[in-house]
This record gives structure tokens, C-alpha cells and sequence, in this order.
């Protein structure tokens, strides 16, 4: 016991050493010292300038990275990039300088202000760029305060290590460094896993690991360390360290000098390499397709010149046409079906061989293969299905995870619509016509012809065009005299007509939904290329109209990509329609309560963090911010790729910029309405916390707030019933006993009580559950919300 406290007392002094050993020598960088882009030299060199800190030239602006420099003159070496800072902002320009300022900071100075590149718990003394690659800032003490080695982005180097919950994040391309699409995560069990950068961790999501995961360890912190021979190993142990697994065979040729780095590549493969030479010495795998999310929904990976590359799935189109990664959309319209049966006259399946299939399917049984092929033809929900080994598994878009194989012997049917949508920029192939050359007297008359039919067209032209000119001049005048022409000049949306909607709607004949203040129906526009939904507003009184001009100052201004966007608007006499892009798989409500199949867990995790930034954005990133008033699965709505957007801000009220509170008249929905709108109490952000936490929870237990079907009257309100199991220690009640992580649904509950708490001042405002909900910020119990 005396022992450890003895080394407890020690450990600054550790840190402090370990971050100065990691060079005999070093340069200082006293404080008021300057380095600009456009001035040599444009860094801060290591003792030996093996490695530097300062600017990288990318593009026509820089970067603020540390390199190995170069100093061979092989045709496979190059300046390598180990460490960028604030790597998901742009470039800047030649303008730019990096400073150790007088009072201690270190800061990037560029065209659009002040940026700190490091953030130490105190002023900084000087700084050093040390032979290890290791970028060190010292406190007053000549104590180490910060280093690059404790924040690695892409790449560790020989010496450096990677924690237990720490991650490598791979870069988008050679010459892009922003956070690509893979990540390395050293986890808390001693696993080392590769993931898609943005998906929840989980078994069905890696793509390679070590396997080291083995209990029978002391279940000590956990360590990638790459050490100065290049050998990459997985440890347990901070100070006398147990090698669990070295991943790679030794070196021979290091010389003491070698300089081994290990990189995320942007294909996600993990590979090491020496000094600056650009050709691998290790590799984690070897199929270039084995990464998961290689290429985007709806494609697979194949290989084309030992590269990979990505296809369509049949019945889908490349979302970006220069751009292959980003997957797939649908090339057909999808028809509405009737009892979960599909209408079979508006498909038809083709079929493919050798692909392999790695995400679950939402349903698998054995039967033959004809009778897979027609149970997907005649599913509402089915979209491809894999028959493997007399199984059938039926898959849903977004389709991920796809590649082929050419050691599988499955067949995939892939149901497709025969309504194609046309796109107007596709290829017309030439036709073989007979050419005979024209006489002199026919060459005079095409002469004649043609300069009639300019100047006719040049003076029809101009008439046309001063007419057109006139008219628009009137209408405008007309616009600004009205009273919706302020709000017109303040939106950047299209104006339509009423016909042009009715025409669209189809005279209001497919309707999706109906609420309070009016219908949504399905529309067609640009020639039926793109689908819309149309909201009619229908209460022509003081009331609609004020849902009206709220959902039009607060829509219009907003663009993220878990809200609705609104698309333009009809103020035509006395109609008053919105157009909002059209969510092809319904609303939340529609997959929670009446989906035959609830959706897994990582898909409900993915939806409540879609939804709670959606909300963030509203209250904190807008120019005003704004209260919805109304968050409930019926107004949160699916697009083809699964991805949840805040829909219907008919209740939203804009608060001032000086503003947190406010009174408001309108009233949300029963169950989701916090408790001081009942007690006639101003409201404040924090009412959409409240109805986020109901949501939520609903979310984790796929069923109602309220529901009356229930067998114990205990369960009927399910944010008590809720805390009930938490406080008893049964969240497994709640989802059924599903198989989900314990530790993740605990989490996902206590951050419902926090946001259902009775007083608002206690609940968390968005910022702070996201936080939570991506697992940056640690959650303390919540009491109970009723107290």
C-alpha cells in the first residue's frame, strides 16, 4: 500500500520525464517566436530536422501539421505527414502566421481571426519540437503541459503509444486530411478494432481486430505501442508492460535511426511504414474490399486491377457521378403498399452471384430458391435477398456492406420498379445516318433559310424580351405591395403556384398524413423527377395563419441535415401551402408502433442521436434560436437512407437573440408536453429537452408513452415504469430482454430521466445530451423525475 502511494506521488514527475526523453537534445521555442506561410522558414525544425512543425502546403493554401522531411532523392519518398491540427477546418491562406504569444498561447493568427492550435491547462513557457516527432509544450516548471503524442490523428510513431479508448482517424484522401471514413479504436478491453469513422461500436461494424480481448488479462490499461524497432504491439501495463500480441515480425535493418510510423490509411487498411519511404512494411489485411463502408449504401466493392471499386446494386444510380464512394440511390419509384404486401406489377427481379452479404438481415428462413425470389417480390419491406445455403435472407435500404466475392456460391435477388426515374443528363448514342453532300444551289437556300429564321428569331426575341421584362416589373411591384413580400425577400425559396401544386398533388389526391392545421399529400415535380410532399394549410383562420408565417421564418432559415427542408411555398389568394422534400420511409412513429419488425438497437441508437442534433441545431446554431414545441415520433420523419429529420414547426416560436424564455399560447402534444406549460409557467429550450427525454424512451422500448394495452397497470406510463427498472436495476424489462449492450442502454436511459426531470433548470440542455449521447461526457444517476 506504501509502495503505491509512493508511486502515486511520483507520477508527474514521470510524465514530465517521459516527455522530455523523447530527445537527447531539443530546440527551444521561446515564447514571442513567429513562423509565417509565406516566409521561410515556414516551421520549427526538430534538433536532427528530421522533423518539423509549421505549414504544409496543400493546395493554393496551408495546412498546420508536423512532417518527416525528406532528404533522399528516391522516386517512393516524400515529405509524410504524422500530425494535423484542427484538421476538419479549410486551409489557409499565405497570409497566415502560427505564434507562441507573449501571455503563453499558441495560436494560428489567419484571415478569419485567432484559432488555438493547443489547448494546455496552463500558460505555456516555451515549446519544442523534439526527434521523436513529438511536438511538447512546458509549463513555467519546464513541466510538459501538452504534446501532439497525447491527440495522434492519423498516425503513431516509433516510441509513441495509443491508450485504451483512444482512436486513430483515417484521412479522406492523399491530398485531403480532414477526418476521413475509418477509425482505429484501441478499446478499454484490450481490442484493437477497425470501424467506419461514424457508426456505433459494434460486432457487426469491425472489419478486423486483433482478437486480444481476453479476459484472463488483469483487465489493466490497455496500450498500442509501437516501439522504435517497428514493432507494433498490443501491451497491458503502463510501466512494466505485458506484450499480449505483437501484430508484425521484426526488423533487421534498423539502425537506430529508422524512423517506423503506423498510419490509418484512407482505404482503411492499418499499415506501417519506414522513415519517409511510401512503400509498406506491414498490413493488417490483404482484400481491399474487407472494409466495411468502403463504398457508400446501396453499392458493393469489387476489385478492378487489384484496386477496389464501387458498383450500383441493380435498380440504383451513383448519387455523385464523379464521386463512386458515396453509394447509391434509387432509380425507380417506390409504390405504396397495402397490408405489407408489395403491388408484384410494378417490380420484377434480376439477380446477381458471388456477393457477400455482412449486415444482418431483417429476416432469414430456410426455404428454396424460387420461394426466396417471391418472398421478396411480393414484401412491402424487401428490397434484395440473399440465398445462401438453402437460407434466405431478405435485406432493406439503405443496403450496406456489400462486396463481392468470388468464393461464394449465394445468389442475390434484387427487386426492382418499372417506373424508372429518367435523368435529364443521360447519354443518347449516336446513330449511323447516310450523309450525301448537298449541291452549290442547296448550300444558297440553307444560306437564306438560316439567316431569315436569326433575324426573325432576334426580333421576336427582343419583343419577347421587353415584354417578359415589363411583366416581371409589374408583378414585382405588385410583390413588395403585398403583405407577404417582406417575408419573400428574406427567404431564398420557390414561389409556386396554386395550380402548379394542385397539378403536382394531382388535385390532393395521395394524402400522408393530416394534422391539426391541415393534410400532407404526395406530389411530382420536374416532370416527376422529383417527389415532394405539400402541406395544405386548410383553417383559413387567424390560427392556420399563424402556423404559416412561424413555419416559414423558421424552416427558411435552417439547412441541417436532420431537419426537414422546406423547398418553397404558395401564397395565392387565400391558400397557404408549404413544399418540404418528401421522406420516403414515413415517420418514427410508423417504425416504432406499427413495424412488424422493431429496429435493432445500433439503428435506434443512430436515430435518437439524428434527432437530438436536430434539436441542437435549433436551439443553438441558429441566428434566433428556436423552440419547436412540439418533438414526437409523428413529427420526426425517415428519408430513403434511414436518416431521422425534425419535421412540422407549426408550434416553433422564435426567440430574440436576448431572449431565453418566453409565453407562448400554443400547446404541444399530450404526454410530450413538459410540466411547466401546465402550470401556465413560462417556457423555455428546455420544454424540447422534456419532450426529447419522452421520445427517447420510446425510442429504447419501441412502444408508446402512454399505452393502455399493457398487462400491469405499473407499465401504463412508461416514463415512470422506466424508473421503476432503472432504480430496481431491470432495464432488461424494457426492451424485452432484447440482446442489446447493458452498459449502452443504461446510458441511453439515465440520459431520458435527465431530460424528463420535472424542474427544468436540472435537465441538460441538447449540447449536453449529445455529449452524453456520443459518450464524451460522463453521466451521474439521475434522481427521480418526479421528485
Amino acid at each position: 500500500m506504501a509502495s503505491a502511494f509512493v508511486a502515486f506521488l511520483l507520477l508527474p514527475f514521470y510524465f514530465t520525464a517521459a516527455a522530455a526523453a523523447t530527445s537527447s537534445n531539443n530546440s527551444h521555442v521561446n515564447l514571442n517566436s513567429q513562423i509565417h506561410a509565406n516566409i521561410e522558414p515556414r516551421a520549427w525544425y526538430s534538433p536532427s530536422r528530421r522533423f518539423a512543425f509549421g505549414f504544409l502546403p496543400r493546395g493554393t493554401g496551408f495546412l498546420v501539421g508536423i512532417w518527416i522531411v525528406d532528404y533522399t532523392n528516391d522516386t517512393n519518398s516524400q515529405n509524410i505527414t504524422v500530425w494535423t491540427a484542427n484538421r476538419d477546418r479549410p486551409p489557409v491562406s499565405s497570409n497566415a502566421m502560427i505564434e507562441l504569444t507573449r501571455d503563453g498561447k499558441l495560436v494560428l493568427n489567419a484571415d478569419n481571426g485567432e484559432i488555438r492550435i493547443a489547448d494546455p491547462p496552463e500558460a505555456v513557457a516555451f515549446a519544442s519540437m523534439h526527434d521523436s516527432g513529438n511536438f511538447v509544450l512546458y509549463g513555467k516548471s519546464s513541466n510538459a503541459i501538452w504534446q501532439s503524442f497525447d491527440f495522434p490523428t492519423d498516425t503513431i510513431l516509433g516510441g509513441q503509444r495509443l491508450p485504451g479508448d483512444h482512436k486513430l482517424f483515417s484521412k479522406v484522401s492523399s491530398s485531403d486530411f480532414s477526418t476521413g471514413r475509418f477509425r482505429l479504436d484501441m478499446q478499454l478491453d484490450g481490442n484493437l478494432v477497425a470501424y467506419p469513422a461514424e457508426i456505433v461500436d459494434g460486432p457487426t461494424d469491425a472489419y478486423w481486430s486483433t482478437n486480444t480481448n481476453d479476459y484472463s488479462f488483469t483487465h489493466g490499461q490497455y496500450y498500442l505501442h509501437l516501439d522504435d524497432a517497428g514493432r507494433l504491439k498490443v501491451e497491458e501495463g503502463e510501466f512494466n508492460s505485458t506484450v499480449i500480441k505483437q501484430l508484425n515480425g521484426n526488423y533487421s535493418e534498423n539502425t537506430g535511426t529508422t524512423i517506423y510510423r503506423a498510419t490509418l490509411d484512407p482505404d482503411g487498411n492499418f499499415r506501417l511504414y519506414r522513415d519517409t519511404s511510401t512503400d509498406q512494411l506491414w498490413q493488417a489485411f490483404n482484400d481491399t474490399c474487407q472494409p466495411k463502408g468502403l463504398c457508400g449504401f446501396n453499392s458493393y466493392c469489387t476489385v478492378n486491377d487489384l484496386n477496389p471499386w464501387c458498383q450500383c446494386v441493380p435498380g440504383t444510380d451513383f448519387i455523385n457521378s464523379g464521386e463512386r464512394y458515396d453509394g447509391c440511390r434509387r432509380n425507380f419509384t417506390k409504390q405504396k403498399c397495402t397490408g405489407g404486401n408489395a403491388d408484384t406489377t410494378f417490380y420484377y427481379i434480376t439477380t446477381e452471384k458471388k456477393l457477400k452479404w455482412e449486415d444482418f438481415p431483417y429476416f432469414n428462413a430456410p426455404m428454396s430458391e424460387e420461394d426466396c425470389k417471391k418472398s421478396c417480390l411480393d414484401d412491402c419491406y424487401c428490397d434484395a435477398a440473399e440465398y445462401d445455403s438453402k437460407i434466405c435472407n431478405k435485406h432493406k435500404f439503405p443496403l450496406r456492406y456489400v462486396s463481392r466475392d468470388p468464393q461464394k456460391s449465394s445468389t442475390t435477388f434484387f427487386k426492382i420498379g418499372t417506373r424508372r426515374i429518367e435523368h435529364r443528363n443521360r447519354t443518347i448514342g449516336p446513330e449511323l445516318v447516310e450523309v450525301v453532300p448537298p449541291s452549290k444551289r442547296t448550300w444558297l437556300l440553307i444560306l437564306l433559310l438560316t439567316v431569315s429564321l436569326v433575324t426573325y428569331s432576334c426580333a421576336t426575341l427582343a419583343t419577347f424580351g421587353v415584354f417578359i421584362f415589363k411583366t416581371r416589373v409589374i408583378k414585382y411591384k405588385r410583390l413588395l405591395a403585398s403583405r407577404t413580400s417582406g417575408l419573400a425577400k428574406e427567404l431564398t425559396l420557390r414561389l409556386y403556384s396554386y395550380n402548379e401544386l394542385k397539378e403536382a398533388t394531382k388535385g390532393f389526391k395521395e394524402e400522408l398524413g393530416k394534422g391539426s392545421f391541415g393534410a400532407v399529400y404526395k406530389g411530382n415535380l420536374n416532370n416527376g423527377e422529383k417527389l415532394v410532399a405539400v402541406k395544405r394549410l386548410q383553417k383559413l383562420v387567424e390560427e392556420g395563419e399563424r402556423e404559416f408565417q412561424s413555419e416559414m421564418r423558421a424552416i427558411g432559415k435552417t439547412h441541417h441535415r436532420n431537419l426537414v427542408r422546406l423547398l418553397g411555398y404558395c401564397t395565392e389568394g387565400s391558400n397557404r401551402l408549404l413544399v418540404y422534400e418528401y421522406m420516403s420511409n414515413g415517420s418514427l412513429a410508423d417504425l416504432l408502433f406499427r413495424s412488424e419488425m422493431r429496429p435493432n438497437w445500433q439503428e435506434r441508437v443512430r436515430i435518437a442521436i439524428d434527432v437530438a442534433k436536430g434539436i441542437l441545431y435549433l436551439h443553438e446554431e441558429c441566428e434566433a434560436p428556436i423552440i419547436h414545441c412540439d418533438i414526437k415520433p409523428q413529427n420526426i420523419l425517415l428519408d430513403e437512407f434511414w436518416t431521422a429529420k425534425i419535421s412540422d414547426f407549426g408550434l416553433a416560436k422564435l426567440l430574440m437573440p436576448d431572449q431565453t424564455r418566453t409565453m407562448t399560447d400554443t400547446r404541444g402534444t399530450r404526454g410530450y408536453v413538459a410540466p411547466e406549460w401546465q402550470k401556465n409557467m413560462p417556457i423555455s429550450l428546455k420544454v424540447d429537452v422534456y419532450s426529447y427525454g419522452i421520445v427517447l424512451l420510446e425510442i429504447i422500448c419501441c412502444r408508446r408513452n402512454i399505452d393502455l394495452s399493457v398487462s400491469r397497470p405499473e407499465e401504463i406510463q412508461l416514463s415512470g415504469w422506466a424508473y421503476s427498472c432503472f432504480a430496481a436495476g431491470e432495464l432488461g424489462k424494457l426492451v424485452r430482454n432484447e440482446g442489446v449492450d447493458k452498459n449502452s442502454l443504461e446510458r441511453m436511459v439515465s440520459i431520458a430521466l435527465w431530460c424528463i426531470q420535472s424542474d427544468p433548470i436540472v435537465r441538460p440542455s441538447m449540447k449536453g445530451v449529445v455529449l452524453m449521447l456520443e459518450g464524451f461526457t460522463n453521466i451521474s444517476t439521475p434522481p427521480c423525475p418526479t421528485a
